[in-house]
């Protein structure tokens, strides 16, 4: 008799035809033709009729369907459009195998185990895939049921588990950063499921695993580096630089031993120097080139030599450094696949603005100035849709209340020499004199006009968000040669606003740099909408790469490593 399963499987495909003859399950008839089609269709179906019956009653199918229906939807959330949980990709990946053991061949949970181990080059924890279990059932197993129910669900939980972090993350960004207005990428359920069919079926976990992985050059980099500071934190470290006078180019001194292993370790000098060279006491003009690059590349004051603050960021531990590759990699499994077709990257912890025209790589990079810690440049997505050239400055209400009104306060003329306005809500000019400035009236708004002076400088750009952030050009380009530059109280200051302008209008015959330049020169306020917004995503990043895998490290500037960190760090329940 056909089992219950096979007949919910084979019975909804029966075709369902009405005509004089044979009565069919549906309840039709055939005629004499009719009744032909029905027993060649009945040939062709008896094998897989007969297949599916003695599938279903081997034990270790049987056994393994019972338990794969008795799931319900629970662990982890896989996917958000549509809803999957970990238990509900458990289930459709047995369906689709016809419920038969997916971890017996020879081999196939060593390349599991494998694959898993290795994913602490993505900064994931084995442990949260339960890898060390995976591994003692399986000698437990060893000359036992190999499809054991239990050791099938366990491993299989573990590879859909594991996919999905992959390919958009552990931790659910809004945890650590309500202000998000943008989930990391959701992979598409039934691809993903045929991915990782095919990984199961070829036994190439790892390739499985590959492809999940976010398709993009950085990532890959970013791999590599951990891969090399878990080879140093495996050779004991790198040496500490102990205190002293600073180390300058030309210096004789013991000190200098300590600082050639530790740039070289770093990938910032050859790894074949010879034995005199490493044994040499003296700071010469390579050390000093070395020291000059990581000075420049790790966001320090360059001057070659080694005082208190290049010493500091030398001396940071090797785990310090791998937990913060494993934040960033976090990171780069949320962002990464939002990098496509034009877009513009404010890097708020590096300070720089990056340009893309659809390839992975920048075509253009540009310094900015953000928010200071106090006042956080928020990270969110939006669409750049218009440009203000010779802008009023709008004073925001926190910037009015917490930074202007106590000076006004203080200096009745600061409004003169700074060229602001006074208006009531309803943009009516008041006489500054005439307002009480300890008890000023409600929705008062103050206004600087358009100048070279001015605020916003000569280029203001647009985006829609609740934050009231926008980019913009400013008269303070003193700070652009500053390493760091949290400057400003959200906003993002632009170094080169004409060039971005101009790539942003991408019309060269309407908007060339002669023509930008003309709009800026007449001193007019307008503002032109883009014909094409280009999206803009203001992303929080505090590792670069270097020649490909070199990493180098930024200053947390709004402390949010730790928190991420933490949460990366919080074992999986499923």
């Amino acid at each position: 008799m056909l089992p219950d399963s096979a007949r919910a499987t084979v019975l909804p495909r029966q075709a369902k035809f009405r005509g004089k003859g044979m009565t069919t399950a549906a309840g039709g008839r055939f005629g004499r033709g009719g009744t032909r089609l029905w027993l060649a269709l009945l040939a062709l179906l008896l094998p897989v009729w007969t297949a599916l019956a003695q599938d279903a009653t081997t034990p270790s199918a049987s056994a393994l369907q019972v338990r794969v229906e008795q799931l319900t939807p629970g662990g982890p959330l896989l996917t958000t459009a549509p809803r999957l949980t970990l238990d509900e990709a458990v289930a459709a990946f047995y369906r689709q195998r016809g419920f038969a053991p997916a971890w017996v061949e020879p081999g196939r949970v060593d390349a599991l185990l494998g694959a898993l181990y290795e994913l602490t080059l993505d900064g994931l924890d084995p442990d949260d895939y339960r890898a060390s279990q995976i591994a003692q059932r399986q000698a437990a197993l060893a000359g036992g049921d190999a499809a054991d129910p239990d050791f099938e669900l366990l491993a299989t939980r573990a590879y859909l588990l594991a996919l999905t972090h992959l390919y958009r993350g552990k931790v659910d960004p809004r945890s650590v950063d309500s202000g998000r207005n943008f989930d990391p990428a959701s992979p598409d359920p039934e691809r993903a499921l045929q991915v990782a069919l095919a990984g199961v079926d070829s036994s190439d976990i790892a390739g499985a695993f590959a492809r999940a992985r976010p398709q993009h050059p950085l990532y890959q980099g970013l791999r590599e580096a951990m891969g090399s500071l878990r080879y140093v934190a495996g050779e004991g470290g790198w040496p500490v630089l102990p205190p002293g006078p600073a180390l300058k180019p030309g210096d004789d001194d013991p000190r200098v031993l300590l600082l050639r292993r530790r740039l070289q370790l770093s990938g910032y000098l050859p790894d074949d120097l010879d034995d005199a060279a490493m044994a040499s006491t003296h700071y010469g003009a390579q050390l000093a080139a070395a020291a000059l690059r990581y000075q420049d590349e790790q966001y320090l004051d360059t001057d070659s030599g080694v005082g208190n603050a290049t010493r500091n960021a030398l001396n940071i531990p090797v785990q310090a450094r791998i937990a913060q590759l494993r934040v960033n990699l976090e990171r780069a499994r949320w962002l990464l696949h939002e990098i496509h077709g034009d877009l513009v990257v404010v890097d708020i912890a590096g300070f720089t603005l990056h340009y893309f025209d659809g390839g992975p790589m920048p075509v253009w990079s540009s310094r900015v100035q953000v928010g200071q810690p106090y006042r956080m440049t928020p990270m969110f997505k939006s669409a750049i849709d218009q440009i203000t050239f010779n802008p009023a400055w709008v004073v925001p209400p926190t910037i009015y209340t917490k930074d202007l009104l106590p000076k006004l306060r203080r200096d009745r003329g600061y409004l003169a020499a700074h060229k602001l306005h006074v208006y009531s809500a309803d943009w009516k000019e008041l006489d500054p004199a005439t307002v009480d400035w300890n008890r000023p009236p409600a929705g008062l708004r103050l206004r600087q006009e358009s100048g070279s002076d001015g605020a916003l400088g000569h280029i203001k750009i647009s985006f829609p968000n609740p934050y009231a952030v926008y980019l913009h050009d400013t008269p303070h380009t003193e700070l652009f040669t500053r390493q760091s530059r949290a400057f400003s109280s959200g906003c993002i200051r632009l170094s080169e606003p004409d060039e971005l302008a101009w790539r942003l209008f991408n019309d060269p015959d309407r908007w060339s740099h002669a023509a930008i330049e003309e709009a800026v020169a007449s001193g007019e306020t307008r503002t032109y909408k883009l014909n094409t917004p280009v999206p803009v995503l203001l992303a929080y990043w505090t590792v670069d790469l270097h020649d490909g895998t070199r990493p180098a490290f930024k200053p947390d500037i709004y402390g949010l490593d730790g928190a991420l960190l933490k949460a990366l760090d919080r074992p999986v329940k499923w």
